[in-house]
C-alpha cells in the first residue's frame, strides 16, 4: 500500500508520495510541488531537504550510527584498510584479495605527477594556505588529462580518471607539506602500500631507509577511513552539484576541497588545536575556559565538542579516541597542549553541563590531537581531511553521473526591492 502526504493550499489538497529508505528513513517527494501548486519550499541550509537517493552512506545522528554501503564504521575501522574502504565506497562491494591487489597496483602505477606541476609551487606565496594549493593543484590535473573533460567517458576511461585521482592525491598532499618546509620533494615508491607510501613521501629522507611506526600507520589508516564519507554534507553536496553540470572529476573534487576548507566543516580540527594553543598562551587554566564555555554571554565556544548531526556520541570519536591514546603512549609525547586537551576531554565526559547538551568530544577533537602528535602543522589538518574524504567524493560523483541526475538548481524566495526604474 502506497503512502502519501497531503498539502493544502488555498483550500485545495495536493498529494505527494512518501518514500521509505532501506534503513527506514522517510521522505516526502515534492519534486512536482512547483509544477502542481506554483509554490516552492523554503529550507535554509537544506537541513530538511533530501537532494538525492544514495546507496553509499547511512547516518543516524540520533542513534550514533554510521555505515558505509551497509557495513558499520566500527567494523571497517577495525578490520579493513583504507584502500578496501575506498573500493567499497566507489564500486559498492568490498574487494577480494585479488581485486584489492590489482586496485593497489593500478594506483601505484599513477602516483607520479607531471614534473611541470612542480613549477606551480614556485608561483605560490611562501605563506599560502595548503588548502588553497590543494584546490588549485587538483583542478589543474584536468589540464594534464584533457580526456577527463569528456562528459560521456566509457566506464574504462572513467575508472582510469578515478585511479589517477586517488593515486596523485597522496603525492600532491605530500609535496605541499615538503614545500612548506623548504625540503626536497620525495617521490613515491611502488613497493609501499597506500598509507606507507604517503608517510614515506611526507616524512622520509632520500638517503635513509623508511620504516614507519606500525601504530602511526594504523592511526592514519583509521583516521582516513573515519573521514572517507559522511552522507550529504557541505563538501559532498558541493561535489555532486558541481558534477551535475557534467563537470569533470578533478574540478568537482577541487570544488569539494574548497567547501571543506571552512572552519565550520573540515577546518574544525585545525580550530581545535588553535583553541588549545590559545588556552596554553593564557596560562593553561582549563577551569577558567570551561567556565567561559558555559557562560552564554561569553562568545567563547569549545571547538571539537558536539556535532550538527550526531545527537549522541559521534561513533567515529569512540574509535579514534583509542587510536589517539595509543599514539600518545607509543610516541611518548610530552606536549602541554595535549595535556590541556586531555583535561577538556575529561571535563566534557563528566561535567553535567556538557552531558546534558550532548557536547561530547567529536572526531575533529581527536584527529587534531593525533595529527599534532605526528608532527603535522595545524594548517595541514584540513588537507589530511580531504585526503580521507576523497573516496567518498569520488563515489558520490560517480553515483550521481551513473544515475544521470539532473543539474542542480535550487530555488529562492525573492525579498528585494520591486518596481524600481532609472530616471
Amino acid at each position: 500500500m502506497s503512502t502519501t502526504a497531503e498539502i493544502k493550499i488555498d483550500g485545495q489538497t495536493y498529494e505527494f508520495p512518501v518514500i521509505t529508505g532501506t534503513e527506514g528513513e522517510k521522505a516526502i517527494d515534492i519534486s512536482k510541488l512547483r509544477d502542481l501548486t506554483g509554490h516552492i519550499t523554503l529550507d535554509f541550509g537544506y537541513k530538511n531537504t533530501g537532494s538525492t537517493k544514495s546507496a553509499i552512506t547511512f547516518l543516524d545522528g540520533e542513534q550514533g550510527v554510521l555505515k558505509y554501503r551497509g557495513y558499520p564504521i566500527e567494523e571497517l575501522a577495525e578490520k579493513a584498510s583504507f584502500l578496501e574502504v575506498a573500493y567499497l565506497l566507489i564500486y559498492g562491494e568490498l574487494p577480494s584479495k585479488e581485486t584489492l591487489d590489482k586496485f593497489q597496483k593500478e594506483i601505484s602505477m599513477h602516483t607520479l605527477i607531471h614534473e611541470d606541476m612542480k613549477k606551480f609551487f614556485d608561483g605560490y606565496p611562501s605563506k599560502s594556505h595548503p588548502m588553497a594549493q590543494l584546490s588549485s593543484l587538483v583542478c589543474s590535473l584536468s589540464t594534464f588529462y584533457p580526456e577527463s573533460l569528456e562528459p560521456n567517458q566509457t566506464e574504462e576511461e572513467k575508472n582510469l580518471t578515478i585511479i589517477k585521482m586517488l593515486a596523485k592525491m597522496t603525492t600532491i598532499v605530500a609535496f605541499i607539506y615538503k614545500k612548506s618546509l623548504g625540503h626536497p620533494l620525495i617521490y613515491p615508491k611502488n613497493k609501499y602500500d597506500y598509507i606507507t607510501n604517503y608517510l614515506w613521501m611526507t616524512f622520509g629522507q632520500r638517503t635513509e631507509d623508511f620504516e614507519p611506526n606500525p601504530k602511526v600507520v594504523s592511526a592514519m589508516n583509521k583516521l582516513l577511513i573515519l573521514h572517507a564519507d559522511h552522507e550529504q554534507n557541505c563538501s559532498t553536496s558541493t561535489v555532486r552539484i558541481v558534477g551535475s553540470s557534467d563537470c569533470n572529476l578533478y574540478a568537482s573534487i577541487s570544488a569539494g576541497i574548497s567547501a571543506l576548507w571552512g572552519p565550520l566543516h573540515g577546518g574544525a580540527n585545525q580550530a581545535v588545536i588553535e583553541m588549545l594553543e590559545k588556552i596554553k598562551a593564557d596560562g593553561g587554566d582549563t577551569d577558567k575556559w570551561i567556565a567561559k564555555a558555559k557562560d552564554k554571554n561569553d562568545p567563547f565556544r569549545m571547538m571539537g565538542f558536539g556535532h550538527r548531526v550526531y545527537k549522541n556520541f559521534d561513533p567515529r570519536a569512540k574509535i579514534i579516541k583509542k587510536a589517539c591514546d595509543d599514539i600518545l603512549e607509543s610516541l611518548g609525547i610530552n606536549d602541554p597542549v595535549l595535556e590541556i586537551a586531555k583535561k577538556l576531554e575529561q571535563a566534557a565526559l563528566t561535567d553535567q553541563y556538557f552531558i546534558d547538551r550532548k557536547l561530547y568530544p567529536n572526531v575533529d577533537f581527536y584527529s587534531g590531537i593525533i595529527y599534532r602528535a605526528l608532527g603535522f602543522p595545524s594548517e595541514m589538518f584540513t588537507v589530511l581531511f580531504a585526503l580521507g574524504r576523497l573516496p567518498g567524493w569520488i563515489a558520490q560523483w560517480k553515483e550521481m553521473r551513473t544515475n544521470k541526475e539532473p543539474i542542480g538548481r535550487p530555488r529562492q524566495v525573492y525579498v528585494g526591492d520591486v518596481d524600481k526604474h532609472m530616471k
